[in-house]
Formats: structure tokens, C-alpha cells, sequence
């Protein structure tokens, strides 16, 4: 007998479709012990399937009949891979043998993997299985429960969350009633938006930092921090999302999307409603950095997608670790090739980075002595490439607080919130900027053919910044940034036009292209 369910396979952040075709029947097997065959492209973890499919359908009470079984994943140049065809197999072979009725289950994508008492682990990429359900118009979706949640993000689609395979059997035999798991996804991105366990208040002086970073934030720029240990780079840093303008609802999708595919989604979460926050180690490799491997998966400038991407120390990262980072950050995505497949991953992610000036941490300090020699301090900086410094829009230098401002009650420190209307203001100036063009949303995104209508300045600011790019010796790339920059800052101040202070507030963040750093 010929049975045919449906399931899924993720590539990149999209799904598609899989026919499970499961032919029994015949004597009792291949070779008398193996009474199964499995093709289609599965990688180990499918053809292990089979081995944990007789205990699970043994332990949930139906028989194991050892009738000559072929199963045919299909399309058949496509790799399945993973223990999720475990539930759609099983219960493919359930109907060929004739223990349940086959009539639904065409009618459903079904996903899940198997344990050997039948019960149902979680798997990933949930949500976009769901989504391409809808699109293909299944009548619903049965995965685990602990997925549950997460595709009824999805509407119109019944979503329906089992423990068991019994209970996916008893369901589609027609003796088990299940109800459908629904989530109304706008409640859901209301309930926790713009809710944070940090904000900016938390933080003491550094009033100049908070001001760079809320340029960054207005537009959208990438932000390195210098400054010696214990300066409050990395508090400053980690606070950055909360004055980002809360995510919107496509915003959201998109990074659950991205974080469902990767198995990164907090358990019983059913959408991201914060912007990201990735602070990967020092140790990483180019691979987890962008993502790839055997057999692509996202890496975390993609979990960074529509958030921020932290490298703490940044010195420390290998050299060829950074440079790949040049070509995500310009294109915001990321494509990688495989000799059988090729996925884009999204990259729209801010780069903020921090590191002390010298080895020791104390150049340029206040108070304390520099231990480094000049060239120590030199092959330091230059770990740190040309091209990559070009792209980081602000160069912002960290100076320590003084007792007087950590312990000064006088002068409360903003709140992210005050923080994060200005940022959405200057944000929905851009918006209506940028109105005609979808793929550019902030002043950081915009190409150089743009920068040149958008951001014109006066006689006055053309003398300034050519005596500015002589001076500092700045590269094309980088006049671009600062031009960038001063239209932020003139979007903060609700000012139609760039003026000359504006242009200035922005050269004095080029801090790294200056001669005089080692002087």
C-alpha cells in the first residue's frame, strides 16, 4: 500500500516542502532482519530515524509489522536532514500497514522526532515550516508541543501541538479530538515591547558616549568604543538596544524567523519581541561569525539580524575573522555557497565594538602611566584593517568617571525611554526620506550615489571637511561616513539641512584616522 504525507525542510530562513512516500508490503524484508529502506538524500540523523521508529511505535502500543517498507523523501536531490522526519515516517507507516486511516494525512505538514517511549522532542525551524504551509494551503501544521506556539505565530493555518505519537495517531485516525493552538500575535508583540532589565539611567557621567550612541542609534551607524579597562564600554554597550526604536511586527517575524531556523528561541517564546543583542567570544571562528559549514546554518551577525553585534576587545579577533565581516556589513546579508546548495542569510545588524588604545590599556590616560612602546601600541591598532575602521561610522574614545560623577545625586542620568523618542523621531524623518526606496530604512544604509543628493552641504561645510580629509588623510569611504553622520545629527536637531556644527560633531569621530593618536 502507497501512503503519502507532507513535511518540511529549511533552507536558509525559508522552508519546503517534503513528500513523505511510504510503500509497505511484499514479504517480510530485504535481507530477513532489515525490513525497511530508506532513499531521498537522508543524512545519518534521518536513516537513524528508522532505529528509534520500532521501539517508539512498539512503546505507544501498536504493532511493528515486518512488511518489505520503501520510504522515499522527495525531491530527492534535496539533503534531508535531521531527526524531525521521525513523527511523518511513522506515521506514514502506521497507515500503509493499515493500524490508522490514511484519509488526513495529506492534508497536513507533519514534523517531529521520535523518542524511544514515543513521546515528541522539540525541533527547530518551526515557524518557517508553518509559513510555507500557509502559502502551499495545508489545512494545518502537527509538530511537538513545545513548537506549538511558535507556528501559530502564523494565521490561518491550524497549528496543532502534540506530546505523543499516539496522540498524533489518535488524531488523525479520528479518535482523538485536539484543539488548536492559537496565538493572537499582536497581543504577543504588545506584551513585552520595549521592556528591558537594563537602561541608560544605570549609568553614571559619560555624557559625550551617550550622545555618540544615540547618534548611532538615530541612524543606524556602526560604533567602536576605546578607552582603558573599566571605563564602562561594554555597560554602555549592552545598554544600546534600549534606545533603539522598538521592533516592528515584520521586524519581529523576521527574527524569529532567523533564531527558529538556528534553535537559538527561548523556550515557549512564540516571537522575538526585543531587538538582539550578540556578544560573541574573541575565540570565535569565521564560520560561527557569518555562518556556513557542512551544512549552512546561521551565524551571529544573522542572530544579530535587526539588533546589535558586540565584539568586546577587538584587537583580539583573528584577523581573517573580521575581514569577512567587510562584505556582510555593506550588502546586510550573507551568502553561502556549498557544492549542492546556496543560502542567504539576512545581516542588517549594528556593529558596535569596543578596545583599549594599547596593549596595557592606559594610553592617553588620565591618571595612569602607558606601559607600551610606541610601536607596541602601533602593531596593536593595526590588528585592526583600514577597510574594516572605514566602515565603523564612529570612532568614539572612552575616558574613565571620576568619583565626583559616580557618586553625584544631584544629576539623574537620562532614561533609554527620553533617549528613545528622540532616536524615533530622527528615525521617522528617515523613514519618510527613504520612502520610495524599501530597502533602506536609516541614514547608514544609504549607497554613495544617494549620500550626494541627500546630504548637501553649504560652502562653509565643503571648506571644513576638505581641510578635515587633507588633515586626517580619510579615505573616499569615509567621507561618505561622515556625511552620513552629520545628516544624523541633523535629523536629531530636526533640522532640515546639514550646518557647519553638524559637520563638525561628526569629523571629531574619526578619532582612529588621526596622525596625532600616538602623539
Amino acid at each position: 500500500m502507497l501512503v503519502k504525507t507532507f513535511a518540511s525542510a529549511v533552507q536558509g530562513v525559508d522552508a519546503q516542502t517534503i513528500t513523505v512516500e511510504v510503500n509497505t508490503g511484499g514479504n517480510a524484508g530485504f535481507d530477513g532482519k532489515q525490513f525497511y529502506h530508506l532513499v531521498g538524500l537522508p543524512d545519518n540523523a534521518v536513516r537513524e530515524g528508522m532505529m528509534r521508529m520500532e521501539p517508539a511505535l512498539k512503546n505507544s502500543g501498536f504493532e511493528v509489522i515486518r512488511l518489505k517498507t520503501i520510504v522515499n523523501l522527495a525531491p530527492a536531490d534535496i539533503r534531508k536532514e535531521g531527526a524531525a522526519y521521525d513523527l511523518p515516517i511513522a506515521l506514514a507507516y502506521l497507515a500503509g500497514s493499515r493500524q490508522i486511516a490514511a484519509e488526513q494525512l495529506d492534508q497536513y505538514v507533519i514534523m517531529g522526532e521520535l523518542s524511544l517511549d514515543g513521546s515528541l522532542r522539540p525541533i527547530v525551524g518551526a515557524l518557517p515550516m508553518a509559513i510555507q504551509a500557509r502559502k502551499e494551503k495545508f489545512k494545518g501544521i502537527i509538530l511537538p508541543k513545545a513548537n506549538a506556539r511558535e507556528a501559530a505565530i502564523v494565521n490561518d493555518i491550524k497549528v496543532y501541538g502534540v506530546n505523543t505519537l499516539a496522540e498524533a495517531a489518535g488524531f488523525l485516525d479520528g479518535q482523538l479530538e485536539l484543539q488548536p493552538t492559537f496565538v493572537e500575535t499582536r497581543d504577543e508583540f504588545a506584551a513585552d515591547e520595549g521592556k528591558y532589565d537594563v537602561d541608560f539611567a544605570d549609568v553614571r557621567g559619560q555624557e559625550n558616549i551617550k550622545r555618540a550612541l544615540e547618534i548611532a542609534a538615530a541612524g543606524g551607524h556602526n560604533v567602536v568604543l576605546i578607552g582603558p579597562p573599566g571605563a564602562g564600554k561594554t555597560m554602555l554597550a549592552r545598554r544600546l538596544p534600549t534606545i533603539l526604536p522598538p521592533l516592528n511586527l515584520h521586524e519581529a517575524l523576521e527574527t524569529t524567523k532567523i533564531h527558529s531556523v538556528a534553535g537559538t528561541l527561548p523556550n515557549g517564546s512564540a516571537l522575538i519581541t526585543q531587538r538582539p543583542f550578540r556578544a560573541p567570544h574573541h575565540t570565535i571562528s569565521d564560520v560561527a561569525l557569518v555562518g556556513g559549514g557542512s551544512h549552512p546554518n546561521p551565524g551571529e551577525i544573522s542572530l544579530a539580524h535587526n539588533g546589535v553585534l558586540f565584539l568586546d576587545e577587538l584587537p583580539e579577533f583573528k584577523r581573517s575573522v573580521l575581514e569577512v565581516m567587510r562584505q556582510p556589513m555593506e550588502e546586510r546579508r550573507v551568502t553561502i555557497s556549498r557544492a549542492r546548495v546556496t543560502v542567504d542569510y539576512p545581516a542588517s545588524f549594528m556593529l558596535v565594538a569596543s578596545m583599549n588604545p594599547c596593549p596595557c590599556g592606559y594610553h592617553n590616560h588620565p591618571e595612569k602611566d602607558c606601559a607600551c612602546a610606541p610601536t607596541a601600541v602601533q602593531r596593536y591598532l593595526n590588528k585592526i584593517s583600514g577597510p574594516l575602521l572605514d566602515r565603523i561610522d564612529l570612532h568614539v574614545e572612552v575616558t574613565p568617571v571620576s568619583y565626583d560623577e559616580l557618586s553625584s545625586q544631584i544629576r539623574p542620568s537620562e532614561q533609554s525611554e527620553d533617549i528613545r523618542t528622540r532616536v524615533a523621531n530622527a528615525r521617522e524623518l528617515q523613514r519618510q526620506r527613504f520612502a520610495d526606496n524599501k530597502a533602506i530604512y536609516a541614514n547608514a544604509q544609504m549607497p554613495s550615489q544617494m549620500v550626494r543628493e541627500v546630504c548637501q552641504i553649504s560652502k562653509p561645510g565643503t571648506l571644513l571637511i576638505k581641510k578635515a580629509m587633507e588633515r586626517l588623510q580619510l579615505s573616499a569611504r569615509a567621507y561618505d561616513r561622515i556625511l552620513k553622520v552629520a545628516r544624523t545629527i541633523a535629523d536629531l536637531s530636526n533640522s532640515p539641512e546639514i550646518k557647519i556644527e553638524h559637520l563638525a560633531e561628526a569629523i571629531q569621530f574619526r578619532s582612529l584616522d588621526r596622525e596625532s593618536w600616538l602623539q
